[in-house]
């Protein structure tokens, strides 16, 4: 999987918007709230994901392409380092767990304006 791979599949989840909030840095938020960020200018290519404290431990522990987030809370946010042989599939599966569990803590008013 590459970047564009990854900017692709983040715009293909409900209600995914993306914007640029440092000269190279993605970001993919829903209702405002990032679930997904892509420093374009990494030395190799990598997307940031929120975990569960617990979950992103494992992942760590379990493969070398994953790593505590760079400039982020690193209890929290977790690199995927896209070319360390992670598959397609489980890049896109924490991608989505991010995404779901950011979106889970949603209010329901903002919720509501996404129509979701």
């Amino acid at each position: 999987m590459n970047i564009e791979d990854v900017r692709e599949y983040c715009l293909s989840l409900p209600g995914a918007t993306e914007d640029l909030f440092a000269p190279d840095w993605l970001s993919f938020r829903i209702g405002g709230k990032w679930f997904a960020i892509l420093w374009l200018g990494a030395p190799r290519p990598t997307v940031e994901v929120k975990l569960l404290p617990e979950r992103g431990e494992e992942l760590r522990e379990r493969y070398a392409g994953v790593s505590p987030g760079y400039h982020m809370n690193k209890r929290h946010w977790n690199n995927l380092v896209l070319d360390s042989g992670l598959t397609d599939q489980q890049v896109k599966d924490w991608i989505s767990e991010s995404y779901h569990l950011v979106r889970g803590k949603l209010p329901k008013s903002i919720l509501q304006t996404l129509k979701l």
